[in-house]
């Protein structure tokens, strides 16, 4: 019986296999500047309310981050078709987008169908780490390699761990911008007008900053606070 066995399990096709781990569609955002508090109420709350109770679900979790990133992940029943219910969880969240700030809008929500299980690392190393850095290598990952690899068959997604973007934080002085006229909305816009993205945010009575982030490599240079007044004086 065993060679019998051998034998025809080459011709078992793979349908007949069960499924053991239950399908998973994952939904992912970002939130700049957001504590994990601020990111768990203003995202996670609008689309867990809308999606929860959503068909074939068995359970969800989710996670939020110091850094602004949210991920969710809501777990179905075996046999549940995946692409179908990765399109309703696709349209619950659309449903809970008006609740969602605009930051969050702005940088889209990732819902994609994929396992929870790693099924491969890839550890990129430099000969000159004084030259091509951690922050370098990431960025070349996220440039050539995670999007290619995202797009081979039976691959769910890729990401890489630890990724930071080129970015840096402005902090505004309330004084010189009432002396100049210039208000949060300007620097924000001087900001996006040289292909960046750029979210302010007023974290105390007196105190504003503005994140910028670039998703492509730029050179690094010395910056200040009076490039982005010269630049929004001259807007004005």
């Amino acid at each position: 019986m065993i060679l019998v066995g051998l034998v025809t399990v080459r011709t078992l096709p793979i349908a007949q296999y069960p499924n053991i781990s239950p399908p998973t569609v994952q939904v992912t955002a970002t939130y700049p500047g957001a504590d994990a508090k601020t990111v768990a109420e203003a995202i996670g709350v609008p689309i867990e309310q809308n999606v929860n109770g959503v068909e074939g679900m068995m359970y969800m979790s989710s996670s939020s981050g110091s850094d602004g990133s949210y991920h969710l992940t809501v777990t179905f029943r075996n046999g549940v078709d995946l692409d179908d219910a990765t399109v309703k969880v696709q349209n619950l969240v659309n449903r809970a987008s008006p609740q969602l700030p605009a930051a969050v809008t702005e940088q889209g929500i990732d819902v994609s169908s994929e396992s929870t299980n790693i099924l491969l690392f890839v550890v990129l190393e430099s000969d000159d780490p004084s030259r091509y850095d951690a922050l370098y290598l990431t960025n070349y990952a996220q440039l050539h390699m995670v999007d290619p690899l995202s797009r081979l068959d039976g691959v769910g997604g890729a990401s890489a761990f630890g990724a930071r973007d080129y970015s840096m934080r402005v902090w505004m002085n309330p004084s010189l911008m009432n002396i100049r006229g210039v208000t949060p909305s300007d620097i924000k816009a001087a900001i996006e007008a040289h292909g960046s993205l750029g979210w302010c945010r007023r974290w105390r009575p007196d105190n504003y900053s503005c994140i910028i982030s670039s998703y492509a490599f730029f050179a690094r240079q010395t910056c200040n606070s009076r490039t982005v007044w010269r630049h929004c004086a001259q807007n004005r």
